[in-house]
């Protein structure tokens, strides 16, 4: 998420972390909602949807709470549609938890019909709805909807967003033979990095919310 933030700064939008601590991103985003013009949110995210690959956009409104849908705003929506290679509409669902697993994908896509997963887009949602703000989310793949997570990336990241690498080698040394799938999972990733940095390079200040 650290690594998020250093890509998108200078795009024209003030940039919150998320660090997959829920409360404490929605204690971040409020005092700011009052002096924004919307807010969007932009980062990486696993697949629900199959057929989606690393790299992959997916642009549209939020799901909060498995079920209750915040619209994304059309004109922004359309900004962001024709300005990333690719793109696609779908809604993203917000967890607050790491979901890892391709029968727990499977699941949520069936009862939230959500594109993608992500762990932060329901709450910048909430904030945007509580202050009637614009609302747009875009996000790229980062692990398809078949993939599982090994353990180390499970346990990996830190509350200000960064890696743990004490984590990551624990498990590691508890399981080696998650290895190769830890190695693929970081080739992904590095996919959909490369893929958010090509995105904020081709929408510049159009990631600052239109009208």
């Amino acid at each position: 998420m650290r690594r998020e933030a250093r890509l998108l700064r200078g795009a024209g939008v003030r940039v919150v972390t998320g660090g997959g601590d829920p409360a404490a991103l929605e204690e971040r985003l409020a005092p700011l909602a009052a002096e924004a013009r919307g807010i969007i949110s932009i980062g990486i995210a696993g697949a629900l949807a199959p057929g989606l690959v690393p790299g992959d956009w997916v642009v549209g409104g939020a799901v909060l709470d498995g079920v209750e849908r915040l619209p994304v705003d059309p004109d922004w929506s359309d900004a962001l549609l024709e300005s990333l290679p690719g793109a696609v509409p779908g809604l993203i669902l917000g967890s607050d938890v790491i979901v890892g697993g391709p029968r727990q994908k499977a699941m949520l896509r069936r009862s939230s019909g959500a594109a993608a997963v992500d762990m932060e887009s329901h709450v910048a949602a909430r904030v945007a709805r509580r202050y009637g703000l614009p609302f747009a989310a875009a996000r790229v793949i980062s692990d398809g909807a078949e993939r599982g997570l090994p353990e180390a990336a499970l346990v990996a990241m830190r509350p200000d967003g960064g890696v743990s690498l004490p984590a990551v080698f624990g498990s590691v040394i508890r399981d080696p033979l998650q290895i190769p799938a830890l190695i693929r999972t970081g080739m992904e990733a590095g996919r959909a990095f490369r893929a958010l940095l090509r995105g904020h390079r081709g929408l510049g200040p159009r990631l600052a919310c239109p009208g």
